[in-house]
């Protein structure tokens, strides 16, 4: 596919992400704290065709930074609702796009590693508050940062599944089975688990990918 169009594409999918997350809100009455994170997961799963509809990182990295601009503008001056952060000092969707871009380019060579890195940021940490929201009874406290046990285990679950599946389904230069596919996803989401949980004003979106990065840069596939 052609770089440009495959460009317009990711711009085109993020706006629909973001529009299906104003609908929600709009239409069905969910709250923010909610279409908040369709958005973070929507946009996350993109990462499953980046590397096979582009010819070069450069192009994804633009996106991510095109997004990043806007999510600032966002934060700045509340464009979408259904972005909107109940902490005023959160830049997470910010960090969210430069986490992106970072794992776009210390990755491309091996998709599997570059999908696997944001599964955690993508699934852990965006069904991480809706869990703690909805099932939350045990809360622990970290930096005035308030988190339950229920959130924090859903967080390393479906961030355990969906990295698991990244590195054994997504096609790559390395042969990676799903048994041994098990012991890195484990270890990476032990970590990215603990660091989210000490993580404070949205940094967890770099925090825990850049853990995701190290645990892959140093594992002997």
């Amino acid at each position: 596919m052609n770089n440009w169009l495959s460009l317009i594409l990711c711009i085109v999918y993020i706006f629909g992400i973001i529009g299906a997350a104003e609908l929600l809100r709009h239409r069905l009455k969910y709250q923010p704290s909610f279409t908040r994170k369709v958005i973070h997961i929507g946009v996350g799963m993109m990462s499953w065709v980046v590397p096979f509809i582009f010819d070069s990182p450069w192009y994804f990295v633009s996106a991510c930074l095109f997004f990043a601009v806007i999510t600032f503008l966002d934060w700045r001056y509340h464009l979408f609702a259904a972005m909107a952060s109940s902490d005023p000092s959160n830049l997470g969707t910010v960090y969210f796009p430069i986490a992106a871009a970072a794992v776009t380019i210390v990755f491309w060579e091996n998709p599997p590693l570059m999908v696997a890195a944001l599964m955690p940021l993508t699934w852990g940490d965006g069904i991480a508050p809706v869990i703690g929201r909805a099932f939350g009874k045990h809360s622990y406290t970290v930096w005035g940062h308030t988190r339950t046990l229920q959130g924090s285990a859903g967080f390393f679950v479906f961030g355990m599944l969906f990295t698991w599946l990244a590195l054994w389904i997504i096609p790559g230069p390395i042969d990676i089975t799903p048994l041994s596919a098990i012991l890195p996803a484990l270890v990476i989401m032990l970590l990215t688990t603990l660091v989210e949980a000490i993580s404070i004003w949205g940094l967890d979106n770099l925090t825990i990918t850049a853990g995701a990065i190290m645990v892959l840069l140093l594992w002997p596939f």
